[in-house]
This record gives structure tokens, sequence and C-alpha cells, in this order.
């Protein structure tokens, strides 16, 4: 333990354990959530930067440098050692990154950004650190990217909200969050936490880089890289100023009635008891958001009628809203109506988009690898979606998936068309996952 202390380390010595130094950080963090911390540059040491190398995907996409992770571990030590002596003496420099670009449900571009591995390093360390800064200080109304807290978590403090006396709900999009950050409202907003200088310079130079696209170098102004490790820690930090700790300290207590912010990352959700407070945030919610240049979609923001419908069956549909990947509405069920979640219609399309061109691409593969593929795909759409009311959308998921795999199965070749009865023989010998719904609502 003494030479992690000093600075030093070998390889061997480091285990999954919190350094000493961030647990001394996290404890001074809990105790007193007003303290502004000094002197935390040094717990960005060796040991921290190991770990944060070790929890890097084997798989991850190089940077601009094409080196990959099993290439950086080469000479790990010595790699370590020689990034933490730039760190210590402020010689570090984090290189360009590399953009790439993705699309959206929309059909739009998603622009992405890919650091090298020894910048992911760098980030990963601050990541650590900064999240024990900030935890304590962050409200509950906040759950994307925070350790032990997930979607489903803010799904069931917006449902607990929506079913007692909320009759509005403000649905909220901003327009471009990553892309128009101000790197230097930033920097000033975690002043009011971090009393060093340094840490805050090395966030600097993770924010101010140059972007490789293809062969166009840009410097970009404003902005934090989506695709960055620092990326939605920093998103955390600037929202809480923005939004979450101006809704709990100066809006909240002046409603008529019950007003619960509930945000992950920058997609977040405004339940009201009164439409006129509903009203009045709607208004003073851009001109609020504009201070920290940031503005919401007009399109994509409504205030939507929300209250538990009243009357027999003859009444209107309820009105509906999407958060988070569901579509949230009333349905009657035993004589009394509840509220319920199911997969959000672009959603659902994306997925069997996805899974028609996988089988499509993957259709000369051997049987058993295609149930393979198949099988971890389904697991991962069930283990988000499969919740408690949306049974018939993941089932039906299930359904679509299993004949779109057997369309593909039959134009493998002229000779490889399969009937019915010989595909359920085939998928009774190799099953696709069934879904099992989770209690995740009352």
């Amino acid at each position: 333990m003494d030479e992690l202390v000093e600075g030093t380390v070998d390889e061997t010595t480091i285990s999954s354990n919190t350094s000493p130094k961030l647990a001394k950080v996290m404890e001074l963090a809990r105790k007193d959530p007003g303290l502004r911390l000094r002197s935390l540059a040094h717990v960005l040491d060796e040991h921290l930067l190991l770990q944060s190398f070790h929890r890097l995907r084997k798989d991850a996409a190089v940077g601009v440098d094409e080196v990959t992770k099993e290439e950086y571990g080469r000479t790990l030590v010595e790699n370590i050692r020689g990034l933490h002596d730039r760190m210590r003496t402020t010689r570090y420099r984090h290189q360009p990154i590399r953009r790439v670009h993705i699309p959206k449900a929309n059909g739009a571009l998603r622009p992405l950004g890919i650091s090298c591995t020894e910048d992911k390093v760098v980030q990963g360390a601050l990541t650590a650190l900064l999240t024990a800064i900030y935890e304590p200080v962050f409200l509950d109304c906040s759950y994307g990217f925070r350790p032990n807290r997930s979607a489903h978590d803010a799904i069931k403090m917006l449902h607990d909200s929506a079913t007692g006396a909320v009759a509005w709900i403000l649905e909220a999009d901003i327009e471009a969050f990553f892309d128009n950050i101000d790197r230097k409202k930033l920097i000033d907003e975690m002043a009011k936490r971090i009393d060093d200088e340094s840490l805050l310079r090395l966030v600097g130079k993770c924010l101010h880089v140059g972007v490789l696209d293809g062969e166009a170098y840009t410097r970009p102004d404003v902005g934090t890289a989506q695709g960055s490790a620092l990326s939605p820690l920093l998103g955390n930090v600037y929202l809480h100023y923005a939004l979450d700790e101006w809704f709990a300290r100066e809006v909240a207590p002046r409603m008529r009635g019950v007003a619960t912010l509930v945000r992950y990352a920058d997609d977040f959700v405004i339940a009201f008891e009164h439409k006129e407070d509903a009203e009045r945030v709607l208004r003073v919610l851009p001109q609020r958001l504009e201070r920290y240049d940031l503005r919401l979609s007009p399109e994509k923001t409504r205030l939507v009628p929300f209250h538990r419908p009243r009357g027999g069956d003859g009444g209107p549909d309820p009105s509906t809203f999407n958060f988070l990947g569901f579509t949230w509405y009333w349905s009657r069920r035993y004589q009394r109506w509840n509220l319920c979640v199911k997969t959000q219609a672009s959603r659902l399309t994306k997925a069997l988009a996805a899974i028609t061109t996988w089988c499509r691409l993957h259709r000369h593969d051997a049987v058993r690898e295609q149930h393979l593929g198949l099988t971890r795909r389904l697991r991962g759409h069930f283990n988000y979606f499969a919740v408690s009311t949306n049974g018939k959308q993941v089932w039906r998921l299930l359904y679509w998936a299993t004949r779109i795999w057997r369309k593909w199965l039959t134009r493998r070749g002229q000779r490889s068309r399969i009937t019915w009865a010989r595909f359920q023989m085939m998928e009774r010998a190799l099953p696709l996952p069934r879904p099992k719904l989770k209690p995740l609502l009352r």
C-alpha cells in the first residue's frame, strides 16, 4: 500500500478497490456537500489511472493514433508512469478526437467523438474523481449516468408522481444539448465546488480539443464530445446548476400544488398538479435555459393534460407522452384506471429494422451462430422493455423477430426454403428467449 500512496505503482499491486486518496475525497464530499474541495489533482495518481485503464472495453474503438487497449497494455506500467508524470508537470495534452456519425431513429446522424486510449484513461480517472465530488450534491431528481441509478428508477419515480395528484405533464427536449454546453460557464459552475485550479485546467484540456472528421480538422468553441467518458458527468454537472438546483430552490416552493422534475441526462419531464403552475414554468423555463446557452425544441416541447380519466368507457381517449423510450398512457383495467407504459412506436420500429438488417447480413452464417446473435439482441431489448404493462409489445417483437429470421433463412439459396413445420422443429431445438416481465410499476 505504501507504493500506491507515494504515487508509484507495480501492476501486481493493483486491485479493484477504491484508492485511499479517492476514498478520502468521497468522505469529505459526503460530510459537507457545501464545502469547496481543495488539493484534488494529486488524487489522480498512478493507482487511479491503472484502475481507469482496466475499466476500458477490450474492443473499444481506437482514436486518431490507432493504438488499441491491448497495444497500450503491453508496456502498461511504463505508459502509466509517463502519463502520470506529464499530468503532474502539466505537460499532458489531449489528442484530437476522431468523429464518426451514427444514424438516429429520425434518420438524422448523431456525431460521436472517439478519443485515443491514453485520453480515455485520463477521462476515466477524472470521471471517478468528479463522481466522488458531485454525487453528494446531485439531487434525487437526476438519474442519468449516476452510480446505482438507472432509467428504470426514473420511470418508477415518475410513475409514483403521476399516479398521485398530477394532472399535467411538461414534456421537454433540449436541442443538441452536448453540442451547446458553454465551456466557460461549465468551468465557472464547477469552481463553486472545486477550489483547485490545476484540476479545472485538466478538465479544460479534455474540453478544448480538436476534432478530426474525415480529413477535416476543426476546434469547436462550445460543447463536449459525445462518446467521451467524461461528457455524461459534465452534462449532469451543467444541468444540475442550470435546471435541477433552480427548480428545487426557486420553482417548486412557488407552486400552488405538486410539481415534480424527473431528469435522465438531458431528457426530462415535469409533472404538475395544476395547469396554471405548468404554464408559468413553461414561460420561464426557456429564459432560464437561455442563460446557459441552451434552447428547448419548439417541436418536441409540449404541455400535455394527463389527469386520471373520469367517467365510463365512452369518454375520450386519455392523452399520452413519451419518456425514456416508453409511451405513457392511462388504461382501464379491472374497473379502474391504471397508469401504463408501452414501447414507444419508433423504438419498436427501430428494433425490428435492426433485427431485419442483422438477419439479412448474417443469413449465410451457421444456424447456431445466428441463434446466438439473435438471442443477444432480443435479450438486450427485453432487459429494458420487458416491464409490467408492456407485455403485448415485447411479445409482438418476439413474434415478428421469429418471422424475420425464418424469412432470411429461406433466402440462403434456391434449395434452402424452410417450411413452418421444419422451422418450428428447429426452433424447438434452438428456442429464442421469451420475455419475462419485471414488476417495474405498482
